[in-house]
């Protein structure tokens, strides 16, 4: 089980998670069998991935007045993250919640505090999250970014390589006496080196 949650995080984008402190990139995988979490400031990346066994017992630890099977706060808990995960411009109307989160940090632990309403009583949640280990972090963040910024590469070069061809294309009309109708859309040939050497500053800026 412990494998669907790991694979389910794989396949989850990172999202802006909206605090009033602060703003967090995370992703969640929950199912009726655990929840798997992680948390970054882009200066470091925390980690939380727990059982049914473990939701139960931190459920009965906050909510004495609650009693659920887990899969009943592993539902809340979705339905309590997914509005975070969506599209700022369209998780109000579309997917409102009441939950109300905060967000403690030290040096070995993030906190993530949830405080919402379950069956009409109210439900806290703790997220305890630790520093992720390197392999997780190379999965999550490092791979990702590096696939990016090869593909990105690749697509400018590509785009590069077809304003060259362009501009042999029009000298090619221009020499069998082509003339453009409209000056206005005349261009400057595309300068290939000095465009690549201004994506390179961009990028690294």
């Amino acid at each position: 089980m412990m494998e669907e949650l790991e694979q389910g995080l794989l396949m989850q984008p990172w999202a802006w998670l909206q605090l009033a402190e602060n703003s967090l990139l995370a992703k969640a995988s929950i199912t009726k069998h655990g929840y798997a979490l992680l948390i970054s400031d882009l200066q470091q990346v925390w980690h939380e991935q727990v059982d049914t066994l473990e939701v139960s017992q931190r459920a009965k630890e906050l909510n004495k007045r609650l009693t659920a099977p887990p899969a009943a706060f592993l539902h809340h808990l979705d339905e309590v993250l997914r509005p975070l995960f969506k599209d700022s411009a369209h998780q109000d109307a579309a997917h409102p919640s009441k939950a109300t989160f905060s967000c403690d940090r030290g040096e070995e632990v993030l906190i993530l505090r949830v405080r919402s309403e379950l069956s009409g009583l109210p439900f806290n949640w703790h997220f305890h999250c630790l520093p992720a280990s390197s392999l997780l972090v190379s999965q999550h963040l490092i791979c990702p970014l590096m696939g990016v910024s090869l593909a990105l590469h690749s697509h400018v070069r590509e785009l590069a390589a077809l304003l060259r061809m362009k501009d042999l294309e029009i000298q090619a009309y221009q020499e069998s006496g082509a003339v453009l109708s409209r000056g206005r859309l005349k261009t400057e040939p595309f300068e290939e080196n000095s465009f690549l050497e201004q994506f390179m500053v961009e990028v690294c800026n």
